[in-house]
């Protein structure tokens, strides 16, 4: 297609999902629930046509040199559609959001005030080799009232466009408009310049990408976004720390999966208790190909390369794991509000008062106690799905799910008062 007809085609995208929002916005849960049980069960049913899609989209993407953890991002396992179809159950079984109503509370003059919880409208997700976003983000929209047009990376065209038809047999089944959920069927880039300068047709833009497309939605869109740029994630290990749990953690945070943006790509421990835990990790993290980069103090405990200041502001999504040895709490959470991405960044404690100082003073979107940094996740927060993390403080911030895709409005009943 010319530039012009990409336009064209935009608009006429933006035209029809404009028009199916008012539908999605006044269905009821029943119906919009009825959807997203449809579609899962689509999925299951298409398993084995979703592989085969999926098998096209890794074989393009390792010709043309996709690197390994957009790979891994891409692949789409028999685990993750499962997931995707408990994903869109668990979302079918979470309350509905719209028009509830909150803080009614009378005033003097008699009437009453309250707030009701309605859709954004139309949100436009752009993402890149994340397939599950696809669904993720589509039963997300259908519960939370919203139309959505998705425009997923050029690497997973094929698994998205065999997903669309099952989101298309799941809305027109329970008798919502199939342009509630519409996916952009072109690799051309030049959509992703139409769809976020469209404030008539689209109310919010969520990217879910690397920091270059981030970075350009940034500079060029003139909708309002839900986004985060990095997942720069610490673990702190605190000298009260039970040593076995911190090993756990410290390890899982890291290895369970190399390219997430939930992935821990600083640790810091407390000095105190560097030479127990630091020497064991790094066995640990040799054995998986972990390559380490750390301060003077770390370098004196194992042997590493060292790091520089760039490492400390680096999301490596990739075997590669920073270390530093501070003197004490204080020290560890000026480190990751200097340096972190305002993501997710957890304490290995057993001091209660620790504790609550980290969760109180470290700046993050997700702030985690004795865990691993990868819970940071839509799914395992109990949202049923996310529609991305976000790391802004206005409108939203972490896992973004159901509340997240809604706005609130003042609503008034009266009894026949009139201001004086």
């Amino acid at each position: 297609m010319k530039p012009l007809d990409i336009q064209e085609l935009m608009l006429q995208i933006g035209t029809r999902a404009r028009a199916a929002s008012a539908a999605m916005a006044r269905a009821d849960t029943a119906t919009k629930n009825a959807a997203l049980l449809t579609i899962a069960a689509a999925i299951r049913r298409e398993a084995a046509a979703l592989k085969t899609a999926n098998g096209e989209d890794l074989a393009a993407a390792r010709t043309s040199g996709l690197e390994p953890a957009l790979l891994d991002r891409l692949t789409l396992s028999d685990k993750a559609i499962e997931t995707m179809a408990e994903g869109l159950e668990q979302i079918a079984k979470l309350p509905d959001p719209i028009g509830e109503i909150s803080e009614l509370r009378y005033r003097p003059s008699g009437i009453q005030v309250g707030r009701m919880r309605v859709p954004l409208g139309v949100i436009g997700i752009i993402y890149e080799a994340r397939p599950n976003v696809t669904i993720d983000a589509a039963g997300l929209c259908i519960k939370s009232g919203n139309a959505t047009i998705l425009r997923g990376g050029s690497e997973a065209i094929h698994c998205n466009r065999a997903l669309a038809k099952l989101i298309q047999e799941g809305l027109a089944a329970a008798g919502l408009p199939t342009d509630g959920v519409q996916v952009v069927d072109t690799t051309d880039r030049a959509a992703v310049g139409a769809l976020i300068t469209m404030p008539e047709y689209v109310d919010v833009i969520v990217p879910r990408g690397g920091k270059g497309l981030i970075e350009r939605l940034i500079r060029e869109s003139k909708v309002p976004m839900i986004k985060h740029l990095d997942g720069i994630c610490h673990v702190y290990i605190d000298e009260s720390a039970n040593i076995e749990k911190a090993i756990r953690i410290a390890d899982n945070a890291k290895t369970n999966r190399y390219g997430t943006c939930n992935t821990m790509e600083t640790l810091l421990i407390h000095r105190s208790v560097a030479a127990e835990v630091l020497p064991r990790l790094a066995r640990i993290y040799k054995e998986k190909q972990v390559e380490l980069r750390g301060d003077d103090a770390a370098r004196t405990l194992v042997p590493m390369s060292a790091a520089v200041e760039e490492d400390w502001r680096t999301e490596y999504l990739a075997p590669i794991l920073s270390v530093r040895i501070v003197d004490d709490l204080d020290a560890a959470i000026a480190h990751i509000n200097t340096y972190g991405s305002k993501h997710t960044d957890a304490i290995v404690t057993e001091d209660y008062s620790r504790s609550l100082r980290f969760l109180r003073e470290v700046d993050s979107a997700s702030v985690m106690v004795n865990a691993s940094t990868r819970f940071a996740d839509g799914f395992e927060f109990g949202l049923g799905a996310e529609i991305g993390i976000s790391n802004d403080k206005l409108h939203a911030r972490g896992p973004v799910g159901l509340e997240g895709l809604t706005s609130q409005k003042y609503v008034v009943f009266g009894h026949g008062e009139v201001r004086s």
